[in-house]
């Protein structure tokens, strides 16, 4: 299977629903809930300190911290399992990466609010590629509101972004890709459900400047 564009304005996105093999995705996903150093990351929220709702775990390279939300994370090392998947979402993507960030969604309790990855590491036009096991969870997409920005009188509304978030169904095995503008024109978040649902862990692999 391969990636195929999904049609977003001012974005480039593409999803392949069947990347990983289920039974490949089935031993992934059983090695990374027990073998992965999974903490609670404290985030910013409305000026203070939080706990974040999900576990979490920064794995890199040597020396590729993290910033966001306030605080700074040192990267765990690659877990073996992690390792060897690297190269093939590298290939996938075409493009290296020398970190990934592991998400624990414990069930439908867990969530991420509304978010941009634009931190300055990530550079201009970053690229997210996003690995999703286990519960299948609504992802949403939708424009980041512009600064100052006002619609001239004669804008059709045909031109207009959409009024409804863009949602997609991230199931098992799944690979996202985000990259070009998407960071800059849109916010994505994952929301709680009240349905019952299993762990889903995600995987978004990054190419972050090192510090100096």
């Amino acid at each position: 299977m391969s990636l195929h564009a999904l049609p977003l304005p001012d974005a480039e996105l593409a999803l392949d629903p069947d990347w990983m093999p289920r039974a490949e995705a089935d031993a992934l996903l059983a090695t990374l809930l027990s073998g992965v150093a999974w903490e609670v990351h404290r985030i910013r929220l409305f000026g203070r300190l939080v706990d974040s709702p999900r576990l979490s775990c920064w794995i890199g390279d040597p020396g590729v911290t993290y910033a966001y939300s306030g605080t700074r994370f040192a990267p765990h090392p690659w877990p073996p399992a992690l390792g060897a998947i690297r190269a093939r979402i590298e290939a996938a993507c075409g493009t290296p990466f020398n970190s990934v960030l592991a998400n624990l969604y414990r069930d439908g309790r867990d969530a991420m609010g509304w978010h941009r990855d634009d931190e300055r590491e990530l550079g201009g036009e970053p690229v997210i590629a996003s690995l999703s096991l286990g519960a299948t969870r609504r992802f949403l997409l939708k424009r980041a509101p512009v600064h100052g920005a006002t619609v001239p009188a004669k804008t059709r509304a045909a031109d207009l972004p959409p009024a409804r978030p863009l949602a997609l169904q991230l199931g098992h095995g799944s690979l996202l890709r985000m990259a070009g503008d998407t960071q800059r024109h849109y916010r994505h978040a994952l929301p709680r459900t009240a349905r019952e649902v299993g762990p889903r862990v995600n995987l978004t692999f990054r190419q972050v400047a090192a510090a100096r």
